[in-house]
């Protein structure tokens, strides 16, 4: 369970694995095979909530659960943050709703096929390694939060600022660790096979901190409820 998916990520037509998570929002554990025969499931494998974009493609996933729950569509999300720290930060900032799990060694993201980019100074071989020349010139805009386009780590500093996010020791030492994990959402069918895939690894990069539309989101969740 713990190996790469060695393809890349899983694709429409593949079988999710099966994964066993602490869960945050309620107590015991939470099971993808609970769902199989039941009903479709939204997964999204986020970094820690130390990474103040996945922060933001979390409460992005919640806000769509009433409308994915009309359509017989679950959701669930998993972060790369221990469960203590997870449940803390949920307590003062609830999402409603929201059905989380804790996963800090990242067994569900490698079983997903999702890389941890290793950063280097200039050396880039995507999805693998990329250098931070690279990672500096990529530009991220996000109107009402950010002053203008700014790259990537001085705009996750400024998120951080702006959300008066306090960086603790078990985030520091999940962002030393896993800083470079690619976050995706795969969307299931009732038999526990993907429909539909988001993920950051596509386009050289171009897709880092970057998030699907809502409106993209439903239709995939449409076609996989209908």
């Amino acid at each position: 369970m713990s190996e790469l998916h060695v393809n890349g990520p899983l694709q429409p037509g593949d079988r999710a694995p099966n994964v066993v998570l602490d869960a945050i929002t309620r107590d015991g554990k939470i099971a993808l095979q609970d769902f199989r025969g039941h009903s479709p499931i939204l997964i999204g494998l986020f970094r820690g909530l130390h990474c103040p974009f996945c922060r933001r493609h979390i409460a992005a996933q919640a806000q769509l659960d009433e409308a994915l729950r009309d359509k017989g569509v679950e959701s669930l999300t998993i972060v790369n943050t221990p469960i203590e720290r997870a449940r803390l930060y949920f307590r003062y900032h609830p999402l409603p709703n929201l059905l989380a799990a804790s996963d800090p060694e990242r067994v569900s993201h490698r079983a997903f096929g999702l890389p941890n980019l290793e950063f280097t100074e200039k050396e880039t071989e995507w999805p693998r390694k990329v250098g931070m020349d690279v990672v500096m010139s990529m530009q991220v805009d996000i109107p009402g939060e950010l002053s203008g386009p700014m790259n990537r780590l001085a705009a996750a500093e400024q998120l951080n600022k702006n959300d008066g996010y306090e960086m603790m020791e078990a985030d520091q030492r999940m962002a030393a660790t896993g800083q470079g994990q690619l976050f995706g959402q795969f969307l299931l069918d009732r038999e526990g096979v993907v429909r539909w895939t988001f993920t950051e690894v596509p386009e050289g990069g171009q897709r880092m901190f970057g998030m699907p539309s809502p409106q993209e989101l439903m239709s995939a969740a449409s076609q996989v409820a209908s």
